[in-house]
């Protein structure tokens, strides 16, 4: 701690000893008493303090990023584990981390939860440099199957012993 300079600490005395009256804002001695405080503050020297800026994979960030959502997850708040498993994040540069939502709502919730998940990827993976950068693509669509036949086709190509399935109990897509 910075030691305090002797027109400071007489004025803290003063103000702690004095039961009497208060000494106005406008007076010269409280003018003196701000400049000695403001003295005593430019002599104060911040300490510096260094922050682990260790490289990171991009693998590493997505583990990471899997295990706070997973615990997230486990502590039942499933909505935030989903808007963190929407799509994987990437890292471009070396520890600016670019995320896609897929609207502003999203982007919302996520950024109420951003500054938790940055402090989690910050100790683990030992790089207090890292930045989230959110973007929100209001583009991303999902495939749909429309009708029967769409259907049919996603879940062939998923697994095609459905064709098997349908054969045997003689099942009709038209029905």
């Amino acid at each position: 701690m910075p030691e305090k300079t002797a027109a400071v600490e007489n004025v803290q005395k003063n103000e702690i000893e004095s039961n009497g009256p208060k000494v106005s804002a406008f007076s010269l001695a409280s003018i003196r008493g701000k400049k000695a405080l403001e003295e005593s503050s430019k002599n104060f020297v911040k300490e510096s303090v260094h922050l682990p800026t260790e490289t990171f994979t991009e693998t590493e960030m997505l583990i990471q990023w899997t295990k706070y959502a997973k615990k997230l997850g486990d502590k039942g708040f499933k909505i935030m584990e989903s808007i963190l498993l929407i799509n994987d994040p990437v890292l471009k540069e070396k520890t600016k981390i670019h995320f896609e939502l897929p609207n502003e709502g999203s982007k919302l919730d996520f950024e109420s939860e951003k500054n938790g998940l940055l402090g989690h990827l910050r100790s683990h993976l030992h790089n207090h440099d890292i930045s989230i950068e959110v973007i929100v693509n209001e583009s991303i669509t999902s495939a749909r199957s429309f009708n029967d036949q769409d259907r049919y086709n996603r879940l062939h190509e998923i697994n095609p012993n459905i064709e098997l399935l349908r054969t045997t109990f003689g099942l009709d897509l038209n029905a």
